[in-house]
């Protein structure tokens, strides 16, 4: 079996930066250290950090009084923010440099008196923090139809932004909507948008010219994980969202010669490695490793833990 290595593929420097952060706060502080919600969506990274002493909470009010806390690298709305201050809770702020950078657009637009369109996913705990960093009215659009229904004040005070963990791809046909639509829409430079997403979709659009089957590893509940998938199965390409190596199923690889395997940004290069391994469960692997686009981003890390070795 040849198996073909996504390239860039795995972390982004935001969750690298993220994570990070909880390691250097439990070497600097001691556990425990409260994590607001999941820090990555990676179930295994969660997993390591809890066992080394990192509590993650769903609201602040379940971190003791005086603890150190840090926010995820989704990023959390203005009201959480408030809250930890009147905690007095000391806060470590995670939040990815590029969804802190939307962030700010957003208030920017909105300081012109303009309404915001967020194009992203219902539910998701980036889009749930950019709304609440964003002063005004937020209009939520997820498809081109959402467009078409789109009730605003005034359709030449409008602006947009989006999710970091959708593409240029991902957001090309909304944002020619709303430019068709609401002519005078101002909205970021794609230049803007997530490098990683772009990066890693581009990636597997690449794998999928090459092989048969496409694994993705990285957990559920995260968006560009279930996108890598999604992109896979519209490239015409089988192609299979894995935990780790435990996912993998015989049948998906009967009289099959070629494998693509990436990563999604908030899984370990470590789950990867695993799944060669089981791999080899079917016979014999060889693996080569996909031209890509180089990624040598790095983020500063906030003041708190820059000092830890």
């Amino acid at each position: 079996m040849r198996v073909l290595l996504a390239q860039p593929r795995g972390f982004c420097a935001g969750v690298v930066r993220a994570i990070d952060i909880v390691e250097r706060a439990l070497k600097k502080y001691g556990p425990p250290i409260y994590v607001r919600h999941e820090i990555v969506h990676n179930r295994h990274v969660v997993e390591d950090l809890r066992q080394r002493g990192a509590v993650f909470v769903d609201e602040l009010d379940e971190v003791p009084e005086g603890a150190i806390t840090v926010f995820s690298a989704h990023g959390v709305a203005k009201k959480v923010q408030d809250e930890a201050v009147s905690l007095g809770l000391p806060v470590i702020d995670a939040t990815c440099p590029l969804v802190a950078k939307v962030h700010a657009e957003g208030r920017r637009y909105a300081s012109q008196d303009r309404e915001i369109v967020l194009i992203g996913h219902a539910g998701h705990a980036e889009v749930e923090g950019t709304i609440g960093q964003i002063p005004g009215k937020v209009h939520l659009v997820q498809t081109v139809a959402d467009v078409d229904t789109l009730a605003v004040a005034d359709e030449g005070k409008l602006a947009y932004v989006t999710q970091t963990t959708l593409s240029v791809d991902d957001t090309r046909g909304i944002i020619q909507a709303l430019q068709t639509r609401f002519p005078t829409i101002m909205g970021p430079d794609v230049r803007d948008i997530c490098y990683a997403t772009q990066n890693r979709q581009q990636a597997v659009r690449d794998l999928a010219k090459e092989v048969d089957v496409i694994l993705v590893v990285g957990s559920r509940n995260s968006s560009n994980s279930n996108r890598l998938r999604e992109l896979g199965e519209e490239l015409g390409c089988r192609s299979y969202l894995i935990d780790d190596e435990k996912g993998l199923q015989p049948e998906w690889f009967d009289g099959i010669d070629r494998v693509g395997v990436t990563a999604g940004a908030s899984a370990p290069e470590v789950l990867v490695q695993n799944v060669l391994d089981g791999l080899r469960q079917f016979g014999e692997v060889e693996v080569g490793l996909l031209d890509g686009v180089p990624e040598d981003v790095r983020f500063r890390l906030p003041p708190e833990v820059a000092d830890v070795a």
